[in-house]
């Protein structure tokens, strides 16, 4: 039997997942972000495949998306809805014994053992439609790459292929972006250089692509371009680099005390939260008006880097440098240092520009490589 990387996509996923709870609105036009008012700051998180037609997409403004498609029902996220079907997504997969990487909510590899790859997604998919009576696509591919593509392929509800056999004929005459992982910016770049299909990047001198892009980014385009990918489905358990905190403003903050309150508050969150993996760095986010992001972050001294949850691997006292020990409780104790960092990296930017968004992130120390 051959080895294949399936790519599963669960379509319109969370639109999906709210059709489920008010069928009253198949057919409609919906999309789902923030909380459901498309009069506030917000982004679509998901358009049902009525809106998309209006020109409504995810990462979109919510007010844009209002006035794209005046008639579309706006409903709020509910994450841990969506984290309960995702569960029983992952473990339909799971049941025939193959290797399942998780990728998100809605999407995952798996690879499978098969001479008929095409009736085994069928069946998996079935599968799925009968835990769940939810639809989704299935990429087929000899990597992850290709599986990656062919979903599109195949949507909705349906099965696409892309082989190392079917790569050229498939996409050669496409742009670079035809393929998963290269942007807008590098197509650009790309075409500065006469490369405006993807079988002309697969023929690309890989040091001249080293010249423009960098020794590791240009030559892996090359592979790229050539449908190269990785073949190996991980099923270890995903786990989070980071964790944080953050919060769109209605109106524009311009009072630097007013943003230093917020980062405060979101860092004693983040603190509270990160209780059982040491962290190393604590990272600010700032979105000013209209839509300019920028962070700046402060690594935590290693002594201090321990919350008051992880004792257990580190069992010695918190050697907290300039915080009282004696009489004050551990939790607090890192929560002061949390914050400290935090103000540290708010400290790096530049006050004067109206803010709409401020975040604060948690990079923990422990992460795979």
């Amino acid at each position: 039997m051959t080895r294949w990387v399936l790519h599963v996509d669960m379509d319109q996923y969370i639109a999906a997942v709210e059709l489920q709870r008010h069928p009253e609105l198949r057919g409609r036009p919906v999309v789902v972000g923030g909380d459901g008012d498309p009069t506030k700051r917000g982004v679509v998180s998901t358009a049902s495949y009525e809106a998309r037609e209006f020109g409504v997409h995810s990462g979109q403004p919510l007010r844009t998306a209002a006035k794209r498609c005046p008639d579309c029902v706006f409903l709020a996220v509910d994450a841990a809805a969506y984290n309960e079907v995702s569960d029983r997504v992952m473990a339909t997969l799971r049941e025939n014994g193959d290797p399942v990487e998780v990728l998100g909510w809605d999407e995952a590899f798996v690879g499978v053992e098969t001479d008929d790859p095409e009736q085994y997604a069928r069946g998996l998919a079935a599968d799925v439609r009968a835990a769940t009576d939810l639809d989704c696509s299935v990429g087929i591919g000899d990597n992850k790459l290709q599986a990656k593509i062919a979903t599109s392929f195949g949507k909705p509800a349906g099965v696409g292929v892309l082989t190392t056999a079917t790569w050229f004929d498939v996409l050669g005459d496409r742009p670079p972006d035809a393929i998963w992982g290269i942007g807008a910016k590098t197509v650009a770049k790309l075409a500065a250089l006469g490369i405006t299909t993807v079988r002309q990047l697969a023929d690309a001198d890989p040091q001249r692509l080293a010249k423009e892009f960098g020794p590791t980014t240009g030559p892996w385009l090359v592979l790229l371009g050539n449908g190269r990918g990785e073949s190996e489905v991980d099923s270890t358990p995903y786990v989070p680099r980071s964790h944080g905190r953050e919060v769109t403003f209605q109106r524009n903050l311009t009072d630097w005390t007013d943003i230093s309150a917020q980062i405060a508050r979101l860092a004693r969150q983040v603190a509270a939260e990160v209780t059982d993996r040491p962290v190393a760095r604590v990272v600010v986010k700032v979105r000013y008006a209209p839509f300019v992001t920028i962070t700046h972050g402060t690594s935590l001294p290693t002594g201090e880097r321990w919350p008051p949850g992880a004792q257990q691997a580190h069992p010695e006292p918190l050697p907290f440098s300039d915080s009282p020990v004696n009489g004050e409780p551990a939790a607090a104790r890192w929560t002061a240092t949390f914050e400290r960092a935090a103000q540290a990296s708010l400290a790096m930017f530049t006050p004067g520009r109206p803010v709409r968004l401020l975040g604060v992130r948690a990079e923990f120390a422990d992460n795979p490589d």
